[in-house]
């Protein structure tokens, strides 16, 4: 992404009134926003458009935004926003299992939804802007300039907010980050004590690193947080 360029957001939302509102909003805070109100449209959309960010609702004709995710994350590591009307904790929890970044309940603070936008997207130029360093981990590759993952000679396809997890705990790795600690870097928010977006995609991370049953790579050490484990990568 290039951060001199206004950030090109696509925004996924079939209420028309809502749309041009928030386009509106997102137009005077810099950013260019394209509108797609199908959910069966968004793939070949992002596939064209290349979006730096896409804003996701769940109700959606055609496709609901749950599958749209799904579909989306196969072929698109940027940042997908979840944008919706659901705030139970089930909903958000399963927008974050399929690869959503972030999950804001409407209605929203404008400003609140620019932030969450911002965090997004300066994590996002953060990795990018690290020179293409490449962490080596045994078998583990990270690089922070394709943002991509090996492990064992195979390619590990992680959302957005995953791999930042990733590369922040690597490039700290044998020190424990508090849960304070990760919520602040990362999410530029304070821990609630509820919240369990960071829960979630840290089993991600293990799931998709095989790292299940008693985890060793990504340790959690009880009462403090979490340590990246740099020799239990095996032999590379």
């Amino acid at each position: 992404m290039n951060a001199a360029a206004q950030p090109l957001i696509l925004l996924v939302e079939d209420d028309a009134r809502l749309a041009e509102l928030v386009r509106t909003y997102l137009h005077d805070n810099g950013f260019l926003v394209s509108i797609e109100n199908r959910g069966d449209r968004v793939l070949e959309r992002v596939e064209r458009e290349h979006p730096d960010l896409v804003i996701l609702d769940i109700g959606l004709p055609a496709r609901d935004g749950f599958a749209v995710c799904r579909e989306l994350r196969a072929v698109y590591s940027s940042p997908i926003l979840m944008l919706t009307a659901r705030n139970s904790d089930i909903d958000h929890v399963v927008g974050l299992e399929l690869g959503a970044d972030d999950y804001v309940i409407k209605p929203v603070e404008p400003r609140v939804l620019v932030a969450r936008i911002q965090a997004l997207l300066r994590r996002r130029r953060a990795a990018e802007s690290a020179g293409g360093k490449t962490l080596q981990f045994g078998t583990l590759s990270i690089n922070s300039a394709a943002r991509s993952v090996v492990l064992m000679d195979q390619q590990v396809a992680l959302s957005s907010n995953e791999f930042d997890l990733l590369f922040f705990l690597a490039t700290r790795a044998g020190q424990i980050q508090s849960r304070e600690t990760l919520y602040q870097q990362l999410y530029r928010r304070d821990y609630d004590g509820l919240d369990r977006t960071l829960d979630v995609r840290i089993s991600h991370l293990r799931r998709k690193l095989g790292d299940t049953g008693n985890p060793e790579k990504i340790r959690t050490v009880w009462g403090h947080g979490y340590l990246f484990v740099s020799d239990a990568w095996g032999a590379s």
